[in-house]
């Protein structure tokens, strides 16, 4: 079968986005990845990935950057830095992007944002529950990535996890901590990889999406595991009254991919690196 897209650059080949280059170069797709950091590119080379030194601050900065452009998929796979850089910046970056795009051949765009863009409202939230009070600069990025005129998927991720990213580990032996109670919203890295790779080879090319693994266990249940398992110290709860959560619903991108979660359940994800 052919494929509809061929050629895939992703702007931003860090924790996610290499592994996910690494995935789309496997499965037949000619990669671009940018990154910031010069050692990276033989890095990149080796993998079969076309590097491409980039800069966004928050202009594009970097050599040969239109050729980074030519290509069917362009993935903005890159985390606001709000405590470095301010409340605005990120949205300064997207918006120089956006003027790229549309100048481009980009038959579509695909842009990772965050699930914390929606509100604890003590109930399960959909894709339509975001609001612009929850994190202002994720609102406006997607904003302006929906503005563009070029076919555009925003995907919300809940928190990534996996392999050497253990939520217990940012917790361990801490005291006085009061929400053992609350949902956790996590997905497995492998997971999120996935469904990108899925999406890209799917007839999907617009809309809102969470993504999210389906069971949402207790933060207390989650480092419990953690650390019975990898050896962190137990962090300490106490009781408190009742904390906000949210609990995010993943279904509506799931059920149009028909989508099989490698982790479906937070307890269960599978982790490298040991205390």
């Amino acid at each position: 079968m052919t494929k509809k897209y061929t050629t895939v650059s992703i702007m931003g080949c860090g924790w996610l986005g290499f592994p996910l280059a690494e995935k789309l170069v496997l499965n037949g797709f000619v990669v671009k990845g940018s990154t910031t950091k010069t050692e990276k590119i033989e890095i990149l080379k080796e993998k079969k990935i076309e590097p491409f030194l980039l800069n966004l601050n928050p202009e594009l900065e970097g050599k040969e950057s239109h050729l980074f452009f030519e290509t069917d998929v362009m993935i903005i796979n890159i985390p606001p830095k709000i405590t470095l850089k301010g409340l605005d910046f990120h949205v300064k970056q997207i918006e120089n992007l956006v003027q790229y795009i549309e100048k481009s051949a980009i038959k579509l765009v695909i842009f990772t944002s965050s699930t914390s863009v929606y509100p604890e409202l003590n109930k399960e939230v959909f894709e339509e529950d975001a609001t612009e009070t929850a994190h202002h600069v994720l609102w406006q990025a997607e904003a302006l990535i929906g503005s563009l005129t070029k076919p555009k998927v925003i995907l919300r991720l809940a928190g990534l996890m996996g392999y050497d990213r253990i939520p217990a580990k940012y917790f361990a032996g801490k005291k006085g901590l009061t929400f053992a109670e609350t949902p956790v919203n996590y997905i497995h890295r492998d997971d999120a990889i996935a469904i990108i790779h899925q999406l890209i080879e799917s007839e999907v090319s617009s809309g809102v999406f969470n993504v999210v693994a389906p069971f949402h266990p207790k933060r207390f249940d989650v480092y419990q595991k953690n650390c019975e398992n990898l050896g962190f110290e137990m962090p300490e709860f106490i009781a408190s009254e009742p904390q906000n959560f949210k609990i995010v619903n993943g279904d509506k991108l799931t059920k149009i991919l028909d989508y099989q979660f490698i982790y479906p359940n937070p307890l269960d994800f599978y982790y490298q690196t040991k205390a």
